[in-house]
């Protein structure tokens, strides 16, 4: 813990300083000043017991006692008036290194590569980290209370050398046994804790599943409430399992450092009755050792108390570290080149599995040739592999194995913002962002002259149509339930999420990717979409999934995925008149409409 201690303190400081550095020089200044007046009232005590036990009159010790008291009670007055300014600033600056703490922690989980998000052991690394991140808030009050302590343990220490140099070796047997108990428990608390990260995620996602207004109506139409909290309730109890175990554990290491600590103190008074008795200081020092014994005593409590808290804390604060210098082991490092839109896009031996011993590859051997101007439609049953195929095209995966270049460069060695900045995408599952309808669509890549292209894009999807039915207009927010915010229909949404594609295609053309973007929607959207999709064709490389077969006639080429492998490619018209194939099957399914009609009504 010692050695831990002030590496912790310096980076406590650190995110104090980054947070505010103004109350945090303060915070430093007041507790030096602290140490500095409680060596001086220390020595007042001595000068004050001196006068006192003078032989005569009591009204001339008083007389005598009073610089020395004046002095005391001067320097015991600024002290205190010294640590309400540090719990002052410390309540200050707490919540914004809490803040900073927080906004770093996000950023090195965005900054991740997306296949960390299929490793279990990137959750429990958040999580850890996280945690890290939730001990912020008291990391400089801890810090300054071990400087504190420290200071008071010093200047204690420097009046009883002054007093007789034999005090100060046994101010450590008072505070070893506790100190080695504080570093035991704090350990077995954090391992505790590492023991039950898998069950503390579960928690939070039960409770997320509970709660959430996305999944409210199934929760009470399935009635599956208690049995997710039975699941929670398992959780729980492990955890609270765990917790009384590890709390057994810290109560018998506290019980035998509590006999220690009581043996060295009562050592360090014998030595100093021993020291009086035997005439080697006198009874005014003797009055001034008591004190500051009882002051460095205190100052070592404190540091072994705090440091042990902090000891703990920062058990968890290099999770929180060590995330923030490696996302969980999957920071985002590709190369530098910054791309413009590519000419062509080329494929070359792609495969991809995901972890998990129960899956199939996703992608098996795919070789595809993608060029601008280009619509292509992906299709292919469920669990085909259309959307990971999407995924590796824009880069949000990196090929296992195989290849991908744009315009002859690997991926890899593409400046990741710099590509992502040349796709536009719609995945299945868009995201509904609780922001005003005009930041829907432009997420922030907005300048006055380019709300004209915002709405241009809206117009071609609908979502200009949905936004003229909101009180607010564009400035709606589309979060019911905050502020007065609206809720928009599946299809709404879904036009929103076309439209901010096609904005972000605008700005930057590239590569634009649409995973089943009608499937919300009436034939009169879907059609103005479909048909505005070919309008945004030219100096773009286009990729629409759909899995309606009719839909794809509008691209210039369809290639068909079986099971990870592409099966067949050609135009819509050359694979509708092959007479077998898997496309030829999807296709006549769809023509297919002999299926049980209405009965009759009854005479």
């Amino acid at each position: 813990m010692l050695r831990r201690l002030p590496q912790l303190v310096r980076r406590a400081l650190a995110l104090a300083w980054h947070a505010d550095r103004t109350a945090t020089l303060l915070v430093l200044l007041c507790q030096l000043l602290s140490g500095i007046f409680g060596a001086i009232a220390l020595y007042a005590t001595t000068g004050t017991l001196r006068a006192l036990l003078l032989p005569g009159p009591v009204g001339g010790h008083l007389r005598h006692a009073a610089p020395s008291l004046a002095v005391l009670t001067t320097a015991t007055a600024l002290r205190a008036v010294l640590a309400i300014a540090v719990t002052s600033l410390s309540t200050r600056v707490g919540p914004r290194i809490n803040r900073e703490a927080d906004l770093a922690l996000i950023a090195a989980g965005c900054a991740a590569e997306l296949r960390a998000y299929d490793e279990p052991s990137y959750a429990e690394q958040w999580e850890a980290a996280d945690r890290g991140a939730a001990t912020t808030p008291d990391l400089l009050s801890n810090a300054q209370d071990v400087i504190a302590s420290a200071v008071s343990l010093v200047a204690a220490a420097g009046v009883l050398a002054t007093l007789h140099p034999w005090l100060l070796p046994f101010l450590l047997l008072g505070s070893v046994p506790a100190g080695v108990a504080a570093v035991r428990t704090a350990r077995i608390h954090y391992l505790a804790g590492l023991t039950t990260n898998e069950e503390r995620v579960a928690l939070r996602i039960y409770r997320w599943f509970l709660i959430d207004k996305g999944r409210a109506d199934q929760v009470r139409s399935d009635q599956v409430t208690p049995f997710m909290l039975g699941k929670y309730r398992q959780a729980e109890t492990r955890i609270a399992e765990v917790t009384e175990r590890a709390g057994r554990q810290a109560a018998r290491v506290s019980l035998l450092a509590a006999l220690g600590t009581g043996a060295g103190t009562a050592l360090i008074w014998g030595v100093l009755l021993y020291l009086v008795a035997s005439g080697r200081i006198g009874l005014a020092a003797a009055g001034s050792a008591t004190f500051a014994l009882r002051t460095a005593g205190s100052g070592v409590q404190g540091m072994v108390g705090n440091g042990a808290r902090l000891y703990r804390m920062g058990l968890y604060l290099d999770d929180y570290f060590r995330f923030l210098d490696e996302a969980g082991g999957h920071r985002i490092r590709r190369g530098s080149v910054l791309p413009g839109a590519p000419a062509v896009l080329e494929v070359t031996g792609l495969c991809h599995s995901y972890p998990g011993e129960q899956q199939e590859p996703a992608l098996r051997d795919i070789d595809l040739t993608l060029r601008q101007n280009e619509v292509v439609a992906v299709i292919g049953q469920n669990g085909s592999g259309k959307s990971t195929l999407l995924k590796l095209l824009a880069g949000l995966y990196l090929p296992q194995t195989g290849r991908i270049s744009w315009d002859g460069v690997p991926v890899e060695q593409l400046d990741a913002e710099g590509m992502w900045t040349r796709v536009a995408r719609v995945p299945q599952e868009f995201a509904r962002w609780p922001l005003s309808a005009a930041e829907n669509i432009h997420l922030g890549h907005l300048t006055e002259e380019l709300m004209t292209e915002v709405v241009r894009a809206a117009e071609h999807t609908g979502f200009d149509e949905v936004v003229g039915r909101l009180r607010s207009g564009w400035r709606t927010l589309l979060a019911q339930g905050w502020l007065g915010g609206a809720e928009l229909s599946g299809g709404g949404w879904q036009r929103a999420a076309v439209a901010r594609a096609f904005y972000r295609s605008t700005l930057n053309p590239g590569l634009l990717i649409l995973d089943e973007p009608t499937s919300d929607l009436d034939p009169r959207a879907e059609h103005r979409i479909l048909h505005a999709l070919r309008g945004f064709a030219p100096g773009r490389i286009t990729l629409l999934v759909t899995h309606n077969i009719a839909n794809a006639a509008l691209a210039d080429r369809v290639i068909v995925l079986d099971q990870g492998r592409i099966v067949q490619s050609g135009s819509w018209q050359e694979l509708a008149e092959q007479p077998t194939g898997l496309f030829r099957e999807l296709l006549d399914l769809q023509r297919d409409r002999a299926i049980p009609g209405q009965r009759p009504a009854a005479a």
